[in-house]
């Protein structure tokens, strides 16, 4: 038998105590610290914590919006799937990545299919909470339809992940956020993980932390 740590609650008090004595959080507002501490459970970084950027007003703006509610759209399936139910207020979870009509919007608009999914966001955009794990172009249009002059979402959590776009869509995102409070990781890094992540810690904080 190989020894090792079997317990689920020993496990996530572990985790946390580890993330908490490795990283400073000094430089966030504290009620941002639960959501960071779960944005480095999520990924194993703890130095992500500097490359963090977000408006003062972003735990309340989503915490509140998911509390009472709100729809939490996501740019693929894999970030949906991550978010934990049940922390939800009976939110309807909403991804249109794989709808019927996003594939020939894409056609249309001669942009990816991630993006091309952001049309279908226009009529429960507003109030609502956005998650983006994965793809660039979604952030990218999704500023562009504000500035379009679309309903405001309550928070924007942007995490888009790779090597063409994702440090741009997020620096954009930063300098003008249209007015929505917003939270994202500059730079390359990113992903589903962590974008779900983004949404537990604004709908619950870290419960796990008082397991015993």
């Amino acid at each position: 038998m190989i020894d090792y740590e079997k317990s689920p609650s020993s496990i996530y008090a572990q985790s946390f105590a580890t993330v908490r004595a490795e990283v400073d959080l000094a430089r966030l507002p504290e009620d941002l610290h639960p959501t960071a501490v779960r944005l480095i459970h999520a990924c194993g970084m703890v130095d992500i914590v500097d490359d963090l950027a977000f408006s003062p007003d972003i735990h309340h703006a989503a915490h509140t919006a998911i509390k009472a509610g709100a729809a939490i759209f996501c740019d693929v399936e894999m970030v949906g799937a991550g978010v934990i139910r049940r922390y939800l207020s009976d939110n309807e979870v909403i991804v249109t990545l794989n709808d019927a009509r996003t594939a020939g919007l894409a056609e249309t608009l001669g942009t990816t299919r991630s993006a091309a999914a952001v049309e279908l966001w226009r009529d429960n955009i507003e109030g609502a909470v956005v998650a983006i794990g994965n793809a660039p172009t979604t952030l990218f249009h999704l500023l562009e339809k504000l500035d379009e002059g679309w309903p405001k979402p309550a928070a924007i959590l942007g995490f888009p992940v790779g090597f063409v776009g994702a440090a741009e869509s997020k620096d954009e995102l930063a300098i003008n956020p249209r007015g929505v409070p917003f939270l994202s990781l500059q730079g390359r890094r990113g992903g589903s993980a962590m974008a779900s992540a983004a949404v537990n810690a604004m709908a619950a904080g870290l419960p796990e932390e008082l397991l015993k």
